[in-house]
């Protein structure tokens, strides 16, 4: 992502809030701009949960991504904790990337995101996504922002394929003419500042709902209950659960002859043993924390309703 030519202005480095309904490509864009897998892909909406930060580092300095849970309308509990996770992370930033699916027409959804933004017109920087796929139809998507976002000029309303890197390095430079001018807030050699534990869970919970099909993937989530270094710290040792709402979708997560779950331990080791340097010992099973999406206790646990 980094330039090659020699850059004599100063360092600029900004929080940039990236925004957008769900499944419009922010999780992508912010692994494809950080180079690392920093957030959970998946064609299912409402991956994303919490707030994740990402960091790119370039000549011109550091932006610090927070990818944010799609905007989404639902009265639901925990499709309303995401909602505020979302809006809170609106306070204090330096710089908005609102994304856009090409592919999609806009509704009454993308309007209520688009308002979210209408005080923040000055720091915003619209990537319109997909544009290398067939169904693109990024005219209509320019009109929107013109009729509902008029004070954001077209030299920040820009075209990308976050999936195939095409037009990141675009947005990025975007990004920085409009963040403040300042030192890096994170070491150069860090693309995010999630934990241990917090990565471990991720990384499990992605490969686990990309293998599970209807309802399952928004009734899972995961808790780590052991870490351990062990030989020396050649071996990272992790005992971790799969959980879920009823006993009918532990069977189906489990799989017959405990083939899914097999299936899922195994590609989150693959997953996990590209992050860290450690051999990965990963000891996974399923438990059932009834109807854990209407207990505020639990989403308070997953999701927590102050600005991270």
């Amino acid at each position: 992502m980094s330039e090659n030519k020699e850059n004599t202005q100063p360092l600029r480095t900004a929080v940039v809030a990236i925004i957008g309904r769900p499944s419009a490509g922010k999780s992508t864009f912010l692994n494809t701009a950080c180079q690392e897998p920093v957030s959970i892909v998946s064609p299912i909406p409402q991956t994303t949960r919490n707030a994740i930060k990402g960091i790119v580092n370039t000549s011109y300095g550091q932006l610090i991504f927070i990818d944010t849970p799609g905007y989404h309308d639902s009265e639901k509990k925990l499709n309303l904790r995401l909602r505020n996770v979302t809006e809170a992370q609106l306070d204090d930033i330096d710089c908005v990337l609102y994304v856009i699916d090409s592919t999609r027409a806009t509704g009454e959804e993308e309007v209520h995101t688009a308002n979210l933004l209408k005080k923040l017109q000055s720091k915003t920087v619209v990537a319109i996504n997909k544009t290398d796929l067939p169904a693109s139809k990024p005219l209509p998507i320019r009109q929107f922002i013109s009729e509902n976002l008029p004070d954001i000029p077209a030299d920040r309303i820009l075209e990308m394929s976050a999936e195939k890197d095409i037009g990141i390095n675009e947005v990025l430079k975007a990004l920085y003419s409009i963040s403040p001018e300042g030192d890096p807030m994170y070491d150069e050699e860090l693309y995010t500042d999630q934990d241990l534990t917090f990565r471990i869970c991720e990384v499990i919970r992605g490969e686990a709902i990309n293998r599970l099909e209807q309802e399952i993937p928004h009734a899972v989530y995961v808790e780590v209950a052991d870490v351990e270094h062990r030989n020396e710290g050649k071996k990272l040792w992790i005992r971790a659960f799969l959980c879920v709402e009823r006993d009918s979708q532990k069977g189906i997560v489990i799989g017959k002859g405990a083939s899914k779950i097999k299936e899922i331990r195994m590609a989150a080791v693959r997953k996990l043993s590209e992050i860290y340097i450690q051999k990965i010992d990963l000891d996974l099973q399923v438990k059932v924390d009834k109807n854990w999406r209407q207990r505020d206790y639990t989403i308070n646990k997953l999701i927590p309703s102050e600005k991270k």
